[in-house]
């Protein structure tokens, strides 16, 4: 391997981050306060079914039954590349770098969406006080600070995440609190809570919405190689994000439909949109606090963009790392210990992007925000589907003290509740898109995922013949970029 030039490394910096470190990036990702004011009632105004705060609670559920084993194979392998890295090793290389590719559309849709929700609430709350700025220059602005936070310290990136995302979840709490003590029929009522709702028509469309507020949970390992002990860290981490959120969005979505009234919240929704909760609270706190909330909310959209952001540009690094793709993307800034390439060609795709959705005249809210971020979305249950019973496969393989619990039924089960879910997504994505039933758009984006999933798995059997040493190194992480590749190990281990 040719040496690397004086100010990058092929390693990123260890240790700076610790167990709320991890936890305000992962949530942030998540953006509290952008799910309860937008992604709930858009749930809500889209899918017509009143059990959002119950699906956000199944949801919760299952993703804390994922967590064990996704958590139990954290402990014994530690590498940025999350997914990737743990489908290889559980379901060979070929699948590893097909899910590779299916992370890297997925998470840059879910990142390049937010900037069309982000524009379009800032360039309303600046139209509220008679400052008329297009959308997409708003989006712009968001773009060159992130572009500029990527290539500095991740322990930086993390202090101004927590400042955000303690505030906007305090904000939330506190409407939610309003909501809950001023019902629309003089009394409190658990109607939408209730379990039935799971059997209502479009139930799909509602599931995989709620999917969508978690994603970035999972990223606790992508962070995993910058933290101060990755095998407390990560596994703290990651089911502190699940119950956080989880509890969050629960009951935000509940207190809305308190607020209104179950059998109204549908029809408020779809009236309001994402001013819904903030005309709620509105009526029983002072302008201030209700002015506070839509800055938070602004916020919480670009803490957002900041952390899918660096999960982008962790993936890249760790396929350039291990030469799947160029090797320039394995390489990170010696004086900051950001993968620098990796997130300097996330940046520019997302202004591409940004700039063929204005030449277009797309709505940024419909055609950007909510269609880019629910496909996204829906690739990250495809991996969590597939990182599932990878881990099963993995633990059925090597020996092991972690328990039945941990490796085979806790991730046996979520294999089948998250494909579960899939099934009935993939069924009730026109309901999800809010189109008609004839719309090719319903097949063609779930589609998507499968090709990009074939291109990937053809180019790791390209690299089998053309580039071996290359392919016996998929999977190893840090161990590709400090060992010999022409020495890989045995095929049945790296396969693990």
């Amino acid at each position: 391997m040719s040496s690397s030039p004086p100010d990058v490394s092929a390693v990123l910096a260890r240790g700076r981050l610790g167990t709320w470190a991890v936890v305000f990036f992962v949530i942030a990702a998540a953006a509290p306060l952008t799910v309860v004011a937008g992604g709930a009632t858009t749930g809500y105004a889209v899918t017509g079914v009143r059990g959002i705060p119950v699906a956000y609670l199944l949801v919760a559920a299952v993703l804390a039954l994922f967590s064990v084993g996704y958590v139990a194979m954290s402990r014994r392998i530690v590498n940025a590349g999350a997914f990737y890295t743990y489908i290889t090793r559980g379901l060979g290389r070929p699948a590893g770098v097909g899910a590779a590719f299916v992370a890297v559309v997925g998470y840059n849709a879910m990142q390049i969406g937010l900037y069309g929700g982000f524009g379009s609430v800032l360039a309303g709350f600046l139209a509220d006080r008679g400052m008329q700025v297009p959308w997409w220059l708003c989006a712009y602005a968001a773009w060159a600070i992130v572009a500029v936070l990527g290539v500095l310290r991740i322990d930086l990136n993390g202090k101004v995440l927590a400042v955000m995302l303690i505030a906007e979840v305090v904000v939330a709490l506190v409407y939610d609190a309003v909501m809950v003590t001023h019902p629309a029929d003089g009394g409190v009522t658990v109607d939408t809570l209730s379990p039935s709702h799971l059997l209502a028509a479009g139930i799909g469309a509602a599931l995989v919405t709620a999917i969508t507020g978690f994603v970035g949970f999972e990223g606790t390992v992508v962070f995993s190689e910058e933290t101060k002990d990755p095998r407390r860290t990560v596994p703290r981490a990651t089911y502190l994000a699940v119950a956080i959120t989880g509890l969050l969005y629960g009951a935000s979505a509940w207190a809305m439909s308190v607020a209104t009234g179950p059998d109204k919240i549908v029809d408020a929704a779809t009236a309001d949109g994402t001013d819904l909760m903030f005309n709620l609270v509105s009526p029983h706190l002072g302008s201030e606090l209700v002015t506070i909330g839509r800055l938070l909310f602004i916020t919480s959209l670009f803490a957002a963009l900041l952390s899918f952001h660096h999960t982008v540009a962790r993936y890249l690094f760790a396929l350039g790392r291990e030469r799947v793709l160029p090797a320039a993307l394995g390489r990170t800034s010696r004086r900051t210990g950001a993968p620098k390439t990796g997130s300097i060609i996330q940046s520019t795709l997302a202004a591409l992007v940004l700039a063929g959705y204005v030449l277009a005249g797309a709505d940024p809210i419909m055609h950007l925000f909510f269609w880019v971020t629910v496909t996204g979305g829906l690739g990250v249950l495809i991996l969590m589907t597939v990182t599932s019973l990878a881990v099963v496969v993995f633990f059925a393989r090597t020996p092991n003290d972690d328990g039945l619990w941990r490796t085979r039924l806790a991730p046996g089960l979520a294999t089948l509740a998250l494909g579960a879910i899939l099934v009935v997504t993939v069924e009730q994505f026109d309901t999800l898109l809010g189109v008609p039933t004839t719309s090719p758009l319903r097949w063609w984006i779930p589609a998507s995922y499968g090709i990009t999933a074939t291109v990937g798995l053809a180019f790791a059997l390209l690299l089998r013949t053309l580039r071996p040493d290359v392919y016996q190194a998929i999977g190893l992480g840090a161990q590709s970029a400090t060992a010999p590749l022409r020495t890989p190990e045995p095929v049945h281990q790296a396969a693990r």
